[in-house]
């Protein structure tokens, strides 16, 4: 579980990052990348939601 929230906590600094560069200086490539750490979140998010119901069980 703590892995999950490491790459959790990785994966929200990567998708702040390219965000911030696609609205503050329009680089598009950025806004891609920020769009498939929005994914990756995604997923990840699911994730830890498994774990955790499972973990309180």
């Amino acid at each position: 579980m703590k892995e999950l929230v490491d790459q959790i906590k990785a994966e929200i600094a990567v998708f702040v990052k390219d965000a911030d560069a696609q609205v503050e200086k329009g680089n598009k490539a950025a806004g891609a990348r920020a769009r498939k750490a929005a994914l990756n979140l995604m997923k990840l998010m699911k994730d830890f939601r498994k774990a955790s119901v499972e973990a309180g069980k």
